[in-house]
């Protein structure tokens, strides 16, 4: 069985596309010098002093939402499940387009101009919320982080070539180092920025990479294999052993309600508009970019797929008969395909297409992480002693640590399952318990501090829908590695997702109703 570097060895990247990624980097470390000369304030740093329009918004978000994690996630999706996996996209593209009608949750956030989701918990439930909040966000948030910088490093190393054993850290170490210098030096403004240089430039390489892969395998090819290797279960997410189900689907749903009218990155941008239309305007024109920044990847890895297939030592290096030795990570799947059909130059466009959106994912997460440490957390805690330019100066201490710490975590967690299906568990730490307190507390005059409190520490039971926790939990306990297995079997990680919902939102009613605040402002704007 051929080994990962033989498998990735075979590529079209050459010296031109090495100078095409090089020129970018360089573009993206200047504009971060260009835009620390704007930052002045804590708002500034946080949320761009809230003047971004409709059109740079939408750039913006998708820039930010179309990370590189997001294209090896999907990718990956796609190689297992199929075209049964595009129901995902759908969902999330539909419940984007929901979010910017009704403008859910987030015009009623921007109409309040807090800088983070936590300071909304502290101004209708405490401080004491506000800081449990921001530790529950920016824990959650970390974790989900945690295998970012290693996904998109493999499809560095996958699509280039690279040969050294030490190429994936050393990639990893280096990007890394580029996303927070820009980060620290410009904040959200620097955030803007590159995010729209790296639309434009992620947009060109999606639609050139799409006609390419088509055109190397042939449309009618792509089904005609799927259909033979799979089946049914590769069309119908709810067929019996397509890997999905009506739970599945289910927890996908609330995912993308989730994904624009609670995660942080998203809300920050609605945070930085200029107005409440403009902030429905940006949700709703973004929708299409919701469900395309998912499908195309999806596309990508059914044609990975499909190319594996048809190549014998490929096939064997992933899908390795019993016995026979430990398979290829899928993650290197889509990579090394691309390195394999894209002709030079349009592979340097594309990896450099891939590192934009590696960054602008990143330096927003970052920024998005650091600012609740500091405006959440550290603010609460420490009052009048922390200036305006202390705070500046501490999140930009907090980019640095969390950058150190994801790098950590990406060496040490052992990813047992689709990145897909990590990074759903670990958000659920927060936005089970940030579902409930953002819609009780916008919505229900009776939500109270104790609700909130018991809805916060029911989404953190999200944990255990980890299959490494599980298995830390149950090894600990006595369960053999069988049981260990048929437990997450019968508790996946969507059924644990879900059950967590359910418990967060009881949480906050049972904890309001039996632990109602004693000074209510009966004035506060609900409804």
């Amino acid at each position: 069985m051929e080994s990962l570097t033989a498998i990735i060895a075979d590529t079209n990247f050459t010296m031109v596309d090495w100078g095409i990624v090089l020129v970018y980097l360089v573009l993206s470390v200047g504009i971060g010098i260009f835009a620390n000369r704007y930052v002045g304030s804590l708002s500034d740093y946080i949320v761009a002093g809230r003047g971004m329009r409709t059109a740079l918004g939408i750039a913006t978000l998708t820039g930010t939402e179309m990370g590189l994690v997001t294209v090896m996630y999907s990718a990956q999706k796609g190689f297992s499940g199929g075209f049964a996996a595009f129901h995902i996209g759908i969902i999330s593209g539909v419940l984007a387009f929901f979010i910017g009608v009704t403008g859910f949750i987030v015009t009623r956030l921007r109409r309040e101009e807090v800088l983070t989701i936590p300071e909304y918990y502290g101004r209708r439930y405490g401080k004491g919320v506000q800081v449990f909040g921001g530790i529950m966000l920016a824990f959650g948030g970390i974790f989900n982080m945690g295998m970012f910088l290693k996904a998109g490093s493999m499809f560095i190393v996958g699509i280039t070539g690279m040969q050294s054993e030490a190429a994936l850290t050393v990639v990893m170490v280096v990007l890394l180092g580029l996303v927070l210098f820009y980060t620290v030096m410009g904040g959200m403004i620097s955030v803007i920025l590159t995010d729209y240089v790296q639309f434009v430039v992620l947009s060109f390489g999606l639609v050139l990479a799409t006609v390419l892969c088509i055109y190397h395998l042939g449309w009618n090819h792509i089904f005609d294999v799927v259909i033979a290797e799979k089946g049914e279960v590769a069309f119908n997410p709810v067929a019996e052993g397509s890997g999905f189900g009506f739970d599945y689907v289910l927890w996908m749903a609330f995912l993308g309600l989730v994904n624009c009218a609670l995660w942080p990155t998203a809300v920050a941008r609605a945070l930085s508009c200029d107005s409440e239309a403009t902030v429905k305007k940006q949700f709703m024109f973004s929708s299409v970019t919701f469900a395309i920044r998912n499908i195309v990847p999806y596309f990508w890895g059914i044609c990975a797929f499909v190319f594996v297939m048809e190549m014998p030592a490929m096939k064997e290096a992933f899908f390795p008969a019993e016995g026979a030795g430990t398979a290829i990570d899928t993650l290197y799947a889509m990579p090394v395909f691309l390195g394999r059909i894209l002709p030079v130059g349009v592979i340097g466009l594309l990896t450099a297409a891939m590192i934009a959106a590696f960054m602008s994912t990143h330096d927003s997460y970052l920024l998005c992480w650091s600012s609740v440490l500091t405006n959440d957390v550290a603010k609460p805690l420490l009052g009048d002693k922390l200036s305006d330019k202390g705070a500046v100066l501490l999140t930009r201490v907090f980019v640095v640590a969390i950058g150190l710490l994801i790098l950590l975590i990406s060496f040490v967690y052992p990813l047992q399952a689709d990145l897909w299906d990590y990074m759903a568990v670990t958000g659920a730490i927060y936005f089970t318990g940030a579902f409930a307190l953002l819609a009780a507390g916008l919505y229900w005059k009776p939500a109270s501090k104790g609700g909130a409190i018991c809805a916060l520490a029911a989404g953190g039971l999200a944990i255990f829908g980890l299959p490494a926790v599980q298995g830390l939990v149950l090894g600990i306990l006595g369960y053999s590695i069988e049981q260990i297995a048929d437990f997450g079997a019968t508790f996946s990680s969507e059924r644990v997702g879900l059950a967590t919902v359910a418990l967060a939102i009881t949480g906050m009613v049972v904890g309001s109703l039996l632990m109602p605040d004693k000074n209510t402002n009966d004035d506060r704007e609900v409804g």
